[in-house]
């Protein structure tokens, strides 16, 4: 079974995300809204195209767990519900249950340093 098959974001706090987004916008063009900066691209074997969300957050969000990291990566995959049940008999922590959006289904897991991970199953 495929595992990962992308980023699908880039997370991290900041003091200031308004400012932030306002700095990368001006200096490197990330043109960047409430919500972020969504980039497209296309599969290597151009099947289907992707996305990749990146966006500030605030440095007091409770979005990326209880511990203190100060970034977290959203990773694609295939076939959430099963890869949790496989990711379960392998002993990972789940953080919640599997959430199901617009945009797909969502789960929030621990690596084993106790970061949390986001995994997306897009639509």
């Amino acid at each position: 079974m495929k595992k990962v098959t992308g980023i699908g974001g880039v997370f991290f706090k900041t003091k200031d995300p308004k400012a932030t987004r306002e700095w990368y916008a001006k200096n490197l063009g990330v043109d960047a809204g409430e919500y972020g900066a969504s980039f497209e691209w296309k599969h290597a074997d151009g099947s289907r195209d992707g996305l990749t969300q990146w966006n500030p957050f605030k440095d007091t969000t409770a979005y990326f767990g209880p511990g203190k990291q100060d970034h977290m990566i959203n990773y694609i995959v295939e076939d959430l519900d099963q890869l949790v049940q496989e990711l379960t008999t392998n002993g990972v922590t789940i953080v919640d249950a599997v959430q199901d959006s617009d945009y797909g289904k969502f789960v929030h897991i621990l690596d084993l340093e106790g970061n949390q991970v986001e995994l997306w199953e897009p639509k």
